[in-house]
């Protein structure tokens, strides 16, 4: 896929995030921080069932953390924790360039977010909101 289509679908999840509201549903909340630049997010999760039914973040931030707390929000709702953890440590992996075709694949739009690991001052960015879901995860268990 071009440099270009991994543009449009950043500037697409910043410009019109579907997923930064408060989330009054939300059974588990929590907080984190970006120290180097001060982007600041808090994710809301509903978890129903077993599942993550309803999620959201609220917060300031670049445009890079902002737009990677959307997209994560996109390919976890709907999931296990279990599964979430798992899209999380391939979203580490990629970012840390270590990532194959076909786990590429499988992040989807978090994709677009590959060429991070070649900024490393931007790295912090684009982990915020997937850091923030590992440690949510870890205190809701």
């Amino acid at each position: 896929m071009s440099d270009n289509f991994y543009d449009e679908v950043l500037i697409d999840h910043n410009l019109h995030p579907q997923h930064l509201h408060d989330l009054p549903g939300a059974t588990c909340s929590h907080a984190g921080m970006n120290p180097s630049c001060g982007d600041e997010i808090t994710l809301h999760l509903e978890m129903r069932g077993g599942i993550i039914a309803d999620g959201s973040f609220t917060g300031i931030g670049c445009a890079i953390s902002q737009a990677s707390a959307d997209i994560m929000l996109d390919l976890i709702i709907g999931r296990t924790p279990e599964e979430a953890r798992k899209l999380a440590a391939l979203f580490r992996k990629m970012i840390g360039g270590e990532i194959t075709p076909e786990e590429l694949e499988i992040l989807e739009e978090a994709g677009a977010l590959q060429n991070i690991a070649r900024m490393p001052a931007r790295v912090k960015c684009a982990t915020l909101g997937w850091r923030t879901l590992e440690h949510l995860l870890e205190t809701a268990d």
